[in-house]
């Protein structure tokens, strides 16, 4: 491979190659790797991935016009990598920045100090979609209601990592980041065996161990189930391989029942069977039609009089949404000093906020430069891109900011870092972004990497699978094992 040819960008911070072609310390086997497999013998490694997906059946979901439509997951062969020093320092800041999330959001529903002492503006609090007052005055156990978060880091042209935001409702994306690691075993053996990269396939087991600690019934082995929407959500394939994963019971609403000792069962052949937790992936407003939607067919009508009554525990509990806004995301650094009393490890991405006079000012004055987001939106839906927006579609979204000003906020354009990819038989720079996933419970587990999703078009910096991305396997390095070897360039 013309590994020569590769250009990479001085105002973009590229994770292999410096802007002079020269491979970044400790990353030389990476270099040599691409250097000695021609461009056919990478791309016969690339359909060996592929045809491992396509036996594995590895799929998700995107919805185009109406219909459901399955397609083979996207993946990159060329690995993406972080050195162990530096992601020490990583987990520690996702962990601060969830025990502050948890923090907040039992705060929310039980006595609202933060809005009290003025550090979180009571407003934003009743213009929030995800707020659901049914939830006031719950206190799950251990105090966390959010137990799996997807935090999305990025990094800037000089190397900074940012939080551009945290997923808290329904996150997903872990069972491709485990099965982007197995494709890497199988034809990347070799380069996995010049590294000490750190294992992630303990996710299941660690995920099992924290659902498993917040069971209202302690002293017995607990009976979890993973609630699914089913076949036809995206994120199906996802359901079945973490059930599977943890020897729980993958089931659908109709599968489960509330009976009148307001406890959950699980209908089996054998009979009823007592449910202790519930790994939900269904949204708030379809879990139980008694309290919320009363159309909804994917929930268990009584699921939330079981819950708030102490007798199942649901992960993530309902309410955690009053979290995920992006609006309410330009506030957790203020949270975690305010509860913590800690400076913020990981630093936001800076914001502005078009609920505010001024700053709404400066947003409508430098759309073209700025990126715009709705509150409660995902998957890159909804977004606003300035440089690359025609003059009307920026006439229509300064009249949405004015309209309904709370739900937008505003970023400046960070240009993703890159990483080699694998397109039409070349290496050339890709933007991506991390998705590592961090469990809560009676302890907290963070991911030894996560998922890397990559923009495959040339230029793009929307890395979304539901909008053409794809992704690469993450490797984390031990630095003792590899800074210290001489680089062949």
């Amino acid at each position: 491979m013309q590994v020569d040819q590769y250009k990479s960008s001085k105002q973009i911070y590229d994770e292999l190659f410096s802007h002079t072609g020269r491979a970044r310390p400790g990353l030389g086997h990476i270099s040599r790797f691409l250097k000695k497999n021609t461009a056919e013998q990478l791309r016969q490694k690339s359909e060996l991935a592929e045809l491992t997906i396509r036996t594995l059946g590895i799929t998700f979901t995107v919805y185009d016009e109406g219909q459901n439509i399955d397609r083979e997951w996207p993946f990159d062969i060329i690995p993406r990598t972080i050195f162990q020093t530096e992601w020490q320092g990583i987990e520690i800041g996702l962990k601060q920045r969830l025990k502050a999330l948890n923090h907040f959001i039992n705060d929310i529903y039980n006595d609202q100090h933060i809005i009290k002492d003025k550090v979180f503006p009571e407003a934003l609090l009743k213009s929030c979609k995800d707020f659901r007052p049914e939830c006031v005055g719950m206190q799950p156990k251990y105090g966390v209601w959010a137990h799996i978060c997807g935090t999305d880091l990025i990094r800037d042209a000089d190397g900074t990592l940012y939080v551009l935001e945290d997923n808290l409702r329904v996150p997903s994306g872990v069972s491709y980041m485990l099965e982007n690691r197995n494709i890497s075993k199988r034809i990347l053996p070799e380069l996995l065996n010049r590294y000490e990269v750190r294992p992630m396939d303990d996710y299941p087991s660690q995920l099992l161990d924290i659902l498993s600690s917040i069971s209202p019934r302690p002293n017995k082995f607990p009976e979890i189930v993973v609630l699914t929407p089913g076949i036809y959500n995206s994120a199906y394939f996802e359901h079945a391989f973490l059930a599977q994963r943890m020897g729980a019971e993958l089931v659908e609403g109709p599968d489960l029942m509330v009976a009148d000792d307001d406890c959950v069962y699980m209908k089996t052949v054998e009979g009823l069977s007592k449910v202790d937790v519930i790994y939900r992936r269904i949204d708030d407003l379809f879990l139980d039609p008694e309290t919320f939607r009363s159309d909804s067919t994917l929930g268990v009508k009584g699921l939330m009089r079981a819950w708030k009554k102490g007798n199942v525990a649901i992960a993530n509990a309902p309410g955690v949404g009053v979290a995920d806004d992006k609006v309410v995301y330009t506030y957790v650094p203020e949270m975690i000093k305010y509860y913590l009393n800690e400076d913020p490890i990981l630093p936001n991405v800076p914001s502005y906020l078009c609920s505010d006079a001024d700053q709404r000012q400066y947003v409508l004055d430098n759309m073209e430069s700025l990126v715009v987001k709705p509150a409660n939106e995902s998957g890159g839906y909804g977004m606003y891109l300035g440089p690359r927006e025609s003059r009307r579609r920026t006439v229509q979204f300064k009249k949405l900011i004015k309209a309904n000003p709370r739900n937008y906020m505003a970023q400046p354009i960070i240009n993703l870092s890159t990483v080699p990819t694998l397109c039409n038989q070349a290496l050339e720079p890709r933007h991506v972004d991390l998705r590592p996933f961090i469990l809560q419970g009676d302890r907290s587990f963070v991911t030894a990497g996560g998922l890397t999703r990559v923009a495959l078009v040339r230029g793009s910096l929307v890395v979304n699978s539901s909008q053409g991305g794809g992704s690469k396997d993450t490797w984390i390095l031990d630095d003792t094992k590899t800074r210290g070897r001489k680089n062949a360039i």
